[in-house]
């Protein structure tokens, strides 16, 4: 396995739409790429990594919100068919490192998807899976949480990730 560079805001690439995978496309390398992504999330740490991600713009993810890593869950071609509810959750991303901020989401959701087989399956999701599953969403889309912050708080962010940048460097 290997680990993979995670694209940081504001990289451009992070705002391509993924575009759909076509079953065919779910062979050996696929899901070689996606035991690649599980490893490069563990270790960044994160629960969920989108593979627009990692500059492929494809449309999948994998996500593990399990504190021992063991329910491991990849969703290819994902659409949320069913929200309800609301909920506030602060959120983080591995792209934009080191800024949480409260995003407002779907308290509930059906969401249906194929596996890395090509297997379809529907799931019900609430909680902190639920949250997870729209922000991975979200990158597949082009957009990032701070997009829903307004304008002087993601100008705000941009200043601060751009120093420690410079500080790092």
């Amino acid at each position: 396995m290997s680990l993979l560079p995670i694209l940081e805001f504001p990289d451009p690439r992070l705002r391509t739409i993924a575009r759909a995978i076509d079953p065919s496309e779910l062979d050996d390398a696929f899901r070689a790429h996606v035991q690649n992504m599980f490893e490069t999330m563990y270790d960044a740490p994160g629960i969920g990594l989108a593979a627009s991600q990692v500059d492929d713009h494809r449309r999948f993810m994998v996500i593990d919100v399990s504190e021992n890593h063991d329910e491991r869950r990849v969703f290819v071609n994902p659409r949320i068919v069913s929200r309800e509810g609301e909920q506030v959750c602060q959120e983080g991303c591995l792209s934009v490192p080191t800024i949480n901020a409260d995003v407002t989401r779907s308290e509930k959701i059906v969401v249906q998807a194929l596996d890395e087989f090509g297997k379809p399956f529907e799931l019900a999701a609430d909680g902190l899976l639920a949250v997870c599953i729209q922000h991975e969403m979200d990158h597949l889309e082009g957009k990032l949480f701070i997009d829903y912050l307004s304008p002087l708080k993601r100008d705000m962010v941009k200043r601060k990730l751009a120093k420690l940048r410079r500080s790092a460097a």
